[in-house]
């Protein structure tokens, strides 16, 4: 697996993984977490969180690398918790800035929960057209957060 994360993650959301997956897996080897138990873990994010149309996939995929990097085990580190919202809400307002929302259905104008808007996307090729640059996005928005708060780790 290539060690930038940015091209990782395109590289695996274009393998058919989703959105979630692919930004997760493709930081998380740096941070301790085997990549086939990445893809396990962000697998029922994608489609806006269980193709459901909500949260943008590639948004839970960055949520849960921060989490992965920052995160507390133990009830004491109150401390990593906020530093996790902190980046969290610093990475969904860098995320929507550059893309207009972090919800899945109103970034692809399709409602992915609705088994007919899911086969109109799918026939448009709009997951195909729009995606893709939405997975790039959060990997560089994701990278840039880590650099500046010195937690990048490149393997």
């Amino acid at each position: 697996m290539k060690s930038d994360p940015v091209a990782v993650s395109s590289d695996l959301f274009a393998q058919g993984y989703n959105c979630s997956q692919s930004v997760f897996t493709a930081f998380a080897k740096e941070n301790g977490l085997d990549p086939s138990m990445a893809l396990k873990i962000a697998t029922s994010y994608g489609g806006g969180i269980g193709r459901t149309g909500n949260v943008c996939g590639a948004v839970s995929g960055a949520i849960l690398a921060i989490g992965l990097t920052h995160g507390m085990d133990s009830l004491q580190e109150t401390e990593k918790k906020e530093k996790c919202y902190a980046l969290d809400q610093e990475f969904i307002e860098k995320f929507t800035a550059k893309f207009g929302s972090i919800n899945c259905t109103k970034l692809l104008g399709y409602n992915l929960g609705i088994p007919a808007e899911r086969e109109e996307a799918g026939k448009k090729g709009v997951i195909k057209q729009i995606c893709p640059g939405l997975v790039k996005g959060a990997a560089e928005i994701l990278e840039e957060l880590l650099k500046k708060n010195n937690d990048y780790r490149k393997t």
